[in-house]
């Protein structure tokens, strides 16, 4: 009876060992609140976002994350692909700009 009693005790003992662990590592389960609309937890400006912006980005390192050169990698193409869209946009707007001036001319 007493050898059952001491297994049981030492179960127990192993499954709260076993439970706060758990809870350490994976946290209790509660549910954050809401980012404000238009943000996200990593550091970005809401609106006209740049190339660099995109370059400056780092994300949090966890156990279960990501390949960081994977992330890197893409985070550098979708950099380019901003940089090259700024540049057109720029262009187009300088273009119009020049059509509208010289309209006003005529």
């Amino acid at each position: 009876m007493l050898t059952l009693l001491l297994y049981v005790l030492i179960v127990g003992l192993v499954a709260a060992m076993l439970f706060l662990v758990a809870s350490a590592v994976f946290g209790r389960s509660e549910e954050l609140g809401p980012l404000p609309e238009g943000t996200t937890a990593t550091v970005l400006p809401a609106d006209r976002i740049t190339g660099a912006d995109v370059r400056a980005l780092r994300f949090q390192q966890v156990v279960r994350g990501y390949k960081a050169d994977e992330v890197d990698w893409a985070l550098g193409r979708l950099a380019e692909r901003i940089d090259e869209l700024e540049f057109e946009l720029a262009r187009a707007r300088q273009w119009r700009e020049q059509v509208s001036a010289g309209q006003d001319h005529s």
